[in-house]
């Protein structure tokens, strides 16, 4: 469906879940695909799996908090591959607390992983990206629209980076390079789940509430993010586009009480 034969994709984050699968994604599509996130391990075997794929991939670790450290990976994908063709930014923190049960320290923590790692990220690959033609996607999250009980701080968190977004898209459009959010929705078999839906039953209510009466798959994502990544998509900048299966169109904000309920009671 797409070919990114010697096009070069870097993915921050992009050693699990949702961003692991976006790798695979451009993996398979041919490209030459460089994966950051802390583990060393993790990162190791993303190489690993993404070879298996057969491409040509390597990866460094790096906290997206240091942006030295995200300077120094994003010069050894450069040193590898060349010219960035597609920035994937997908680091994130998260975990269901009522608002006045959040510590500075973990409100903090969930807006510079996910505020401050985006600026890092952008900023330090800026003049590695190809000009023009560059695609940068940053991945959100429903909170950034959407309010939610339990995730003050996410939602203050992805609000931000889709405003990053949308003022990039603004000051890099006149260099060719085309910023965009992507919004995932419940997607199956990733950490976002297994936390804010820990039981069969919160899965199975989670499900229910989507319009398309599914919960997404990793390469639901994958697929929208190639697409943002060609030509097909070569006038779209600035927006925040939500692959949710309809899921944000039909969510109260109450979605996380079942989840803030069990943490209550471990309380007492």
């Amino acid at each position: 469906m797409f070919d990114y034969s010697g096009k070069h994709v870097f993915v921050a984050g992009g050693t699990s879940g949702i961003n692991l699968g976006i790798a695979q994604g451009f993996a398979e599509a041919g490209a030459n695909v460089f994966v950051m996130s802390r583990s060393a391990d993790k990162v190791a075997a993303a190489v690993e799996t993404l070879k298996s794929a057969g491409a040509e991939a390597g990866g460094a670790s790096a906290d997206v908090r240091d942006h030295d450290a995200v300077a120094a990976a994003l010069a050894a994908a450069h040193g590898s591959f060349g010219d960035i063709d597609v920035l994937v930014s997908g680091a994130a923190g998260n975990f269901p607390a009522r608002a006045n049960d959040i510590s500075s320290n973990g409100f903090r923590s969930v807006l510079e992983i996910d505020v401050l790692g985006t600026h890092h990220v952008m900023t330090a690959a800026y003049s590695l990206l190809r000009k023009p033609g560059a695609s940068v996607i940053n991945i959100s999250a429903p909170q950034a629209v959407v309010a939610m009980t339990g995730q003050a701080h996410v939602c203050a968190a992805k609000a931000g980076v889709d405003m990053i977004t949308r003022t990039l898209a603004l000051e890099w459009g006149p260099e060719g390079i085309r910023v965009n959010s992507v919004i995932p929705g419940p997607i199956d078999e990733t950490e976002g789940m297994r936390r804010l839906a820990p039981t069969p039953a919160a899965m199975a209510a989670v499900a229910g509430s989507v319009p398309m009466k599914r919960i997404g798959q990793k390469r639901d994502v994958a697929n929208l993010c190639m697409f943002l990544g060609s030509d097909f998509a070569d006038y779209l900048t600035g927006a925040v586009i939500p692959v949710d299966g309809g899921w944000s169109l039909n969510l109260p904000g109450t979605a996380l009480d079942p989840v803030l309920a069990m943490l209550d009671a471990r309380k007492h």
